[in-house]
């Protein structure tokens, strides 16, 4: 009956918006982010940084990330990021 918007959310298009937030958080262009990327070392991200960008994920996935998920590479956020908005 209603048409809704959201985007798909394909493998692919999940990564492309995962590594769109993560990019603007320190406006790195998202072509040059790596996914082997250290977040902390490569990419000089502090906890604030990571916050926002788990709370950014939050919002536009609507998932919920708990505390104790460990992310230390861009991947990591991508790969959490596909198993759980598939669920959602």
């Amino acid at each position: 009956m209603y048409a809704t918007t959201t985007t798909a959310t394909t493998p692919k298009n999940i990564e492309q918006q995962v590594l769109r937030i993560i990019s603007k958080r320190k406006a790195i262009k998202a072509t040059r982010l790596r996914r082997t990327a250290s977040l902390s070392r490569d990419l000089r991200f502090d906890t604030v940084d990571l916050v926002d960008i788990i709370l950014e994920l939050e919002r536009n996935f609507h998932i919920y990330v708990p505390d104790e998920v460990p992310f230390n590479t861009v991947g990591d956020f991508v790969r959490y990021v596909r198993a759980h908005a598939a669920a959602a």
